[in-house]
């Protein structure tokens, strides 16, 4: 919560209200006694004059409970629904428990926690309920032919004399098969469709997983897989390019099995259809396959209510402003409506086809070109539609007033939550994501975590692969709440800011044994304080000055944070080639304590001569980190 020491003193708030006595006259009751009121309802925020109109009291006396708990607070401030509570039974009221729709929202979390995870349905009335068209995204390896049995899925309908409906350019294409609507995200692949889980959207009924049958299971397949489980949705296989000769859809059907995909033909409950983009065979079976596993989903929403939706892609036009590309999930969407989306509002001026067509409204599984918004939204917002402006310039302060309340980081799941939601029966498994340098690595760090499983609690690994650690494997655990575990690899640069901008906790570690260590304390709640390595800054060697016989001194350039005398790593074409630490750090002829990033500065290492010009020095500091008490 920010913070303000102005206006405390001296502040005078509204009168205390005036009650009449029994004989009708008005008397100088301050408030009702306390056992003489209900319980009192409080919203997710409030500020500090509502909430004193509210109890009845006088504001000064809000705020002085605030300073008694450390809380320095002005009469505008927002305070969260937790710090309200406090202060209304410090007072001797009664605080009714949240409602439903607030208990959805938070859902056990902390108020910071439950802001980064909106909830996308409110419970409707069932028999407001209509069938619904299923939204699929298509995922899979590159070149496996995504795109091409996309625009096979379009040209298909629209040769049959059906509705081709949306094009690519509004990020989302409607068909229609024996008259039922399905529509695709057109997104760039599982780390698009990732990063709107991340942001708290779920839009994706079905996940369609292309697999080229001249190609077989590949790095990306796999992960086109885990990011699909972790998101809970069905998965249909399209076995594409079977037109070639080099085709093996045997082994296909194998190394998914190995991956834990079993087709329905093996005995598993996955649908694979052999499918043909370049050819246009198998469109029609993959159609109705996608239609079939929606109508056991039971896919409905209430087009009647208050639209909700999510944005797909935005972007800022010159001609007409703040454009995006919304999906409605729930409710109808029209023109006019006033709609809250993330940190920004409007009144929707025009909605767009992806023909180009105005059309005046559009209802559950529909995807428009939005016009009237404020400021551009990013891909993954929420759209909800709100009765007026001055409803949506309140959601807009409550959202920025929990943001502000927000401690560091964003709220993700760090190993010290995780153990503590264990504990206290929040959640029953450690979701992880592990990188190994070798495959052969992997299987042993596998091996080693299966023997950790418990009967209340489990690890459950999303996503397992080798090489270094990268932006997608941090937007998967952001997404799925998940702490990310490296084993003699390294966290790349573009993969560490979004760590720290997403507050994921990511783990790298030498030893296996350490590794299980952590993750089986974890499990029982017995994690030490430990002492962590902090990665400060990297410079990169632009040339090289010898002194005397043995004295090397780089000359650096610094390209990332900053360079502190401390521990430091040289890496070569990606590869530590060895671990020292900085004994001698100048700039120009001055002896420094650090030097910022785009500086240039003289770096000696303390025991390593063989410095050349490309090699990147990692600096890095020992600080240590107490975890929580002890149960």
């Amino acid at each position: 919560m920010a913070r303000s020491r102005s206006g405390t003193r001296n502040m005078r708030g509204p009168r205390k209200p005036q009650r009449r006595s029994d004989s009708g006259q008005m008397g100088s009751v301050q408030t009702l006694d306390p056992t003489q009121r209900g319980a009192i309802e409080l919203p997710s925020s409030i500020t500090v004059k509502e909430l004193a109109e509210l109890v009845g009291v006088n504001p000064a006396d809000i705020i002085r409970e605030l300073i008694k708990s450390g809380i320095f607070a002005n009469i505008n401030q927002l305070i969260d629904r937790d710090t309200a509570s406090l202060v209304t039974s410090d007072l001797g009221y009664e605080v009714a428990e949240a409602g439903p729709v607030e208990a959805a929202e938070t859902n056990g979390q902390a108020p910071s926690q439950a802001a980064a995870k909106e909830v996308l349905y409110e419970e409707d009335d069932p028999s407001g309920l209509q069938a619904r068209a299923p939204i699929v995204t298509v995922m899979g390896h590159v070149d496996h032919g995504k795109t091409s049995l996309l625009d096979a899925i379009r040209s298909t309908t629209v040769a049959a004399g059906e509705r081709g409906g949306i094009t690519q350019h509004i990020g989302a294409s409607e068909v229609e098969k024996d008259g039922h609507r399905v529509v695709f995200l057109d997104t760039p692949g599982h780390e698009a469709f990732t990063q709107m889980r991340a942001r708290g959207a779920r839009v994706t009924d079905i996940a369609v997983i292309v697999v080229a049958a001249d190609d077989g299971v590949m790095p990306q397949t796999i992960e086109a897989i885990d990011h699909a489980r972790a998101a809970k949705v069905p998965i249909v296989v399209a076995l594409n390019k079977i037109d070639k000769a080099d085709g093996n859809p045997e082994r296909v059907k194998t190394e998914l099995s190995e991956h834990g995909v079993i087709i329905e033909e093996y005995g598993g409950d996955v649908p694979l259809v052999p499918v043909s983009a370049k050819q246009g065979t198998g469109i029609d079976d993959l159609l109705a396959t996608i239609l079939v596993v929606a109508e056991v989903q039971e896919l409905t929403a209430n087009p009647k209510r208050s639209a909700i939706g999510t944005v797909v892609e935005a972007e800022l036009d010159k001609g007409r402003g703040a454009v995006a590309t919304v999906l409605v999930q729930t409710g109808t969407l029209r023109v006019g409506d006033i709609v809250v989306v993330g940190d920004t509002y409007g009144r929707v001026r025009a909605m767009e086809s992806g023909s180009g067509k105005r059309v005046a409204k559009a209802g559950p599984s529909s995807a428009v070109v939005l016009l009237g918004l404020a400021d551009v939204p990013s891909a993954g917002d929420i759209l909800r539609v709100v009765p007026d402006e001055k409803a949506a310039r309140a959601v807009i302060e409550t959202r920025k007033g929990v943001a502000a309340a927000r401690p560091e980081g964003s709220g993700r799941a760090t190993l010290e939550d995780l153990y503590r939601q264990i504990q206290a029966g929040q959640t029953k498994e450690l979701r992880i994501i592990v990188k190994a340098d070798v495959q052969g690595s992997l299987g042993a760090i596998r091996h080693a975590l299966d023997q950790l499983q418990g009967d209340e609690v489990r690890i459950n690994v999303l996503h397992e692969g080798t090489g270094d650690i990268t932006d997608n494997d941090v937007l998967l655990a952001s997404a799925s709440d998940a702490i990310v575990v490296g084993f003699n690899t390294r966290l790349v640069d573009t993969a560490r800011r979004t760590a720290e901008a997403e507050g994921v906790d990511v783990r790298l570690y030498d030893i296996i044994y350490r590794l299980t260590e952590e993750m089986d304390a974890a499990l029982k709640g017995l994690l030490e304080p430990e002492e962590v390595e902090v990665v400060e800054g990297r410079a990169e060697v632009r040339q090289i000055f010898r002194v005397g016989k043995s004295t090397v001194i780089a000359g650096c350039y610094v390209t990332d944070g900053r360079i502190v005398r401390g521990g430091a790593r040289v890496y070569r074409g990606g590869r530590v080639v060895t671990t020292d630490r900085i004994e001698s750090l100048r700039r120009f002829r001055d002896d420094v304590r650090e030097v910022a990033t785009g500086f240039e500065c003289g770096i000696g290492l303390a025991g390593y001569n063989d410095l050349v010009e490309g090699d990147i020095i990692e600096c890095f500091t020992q600080q240590m980190v107490s975890r929580v008490a002890q149960a």
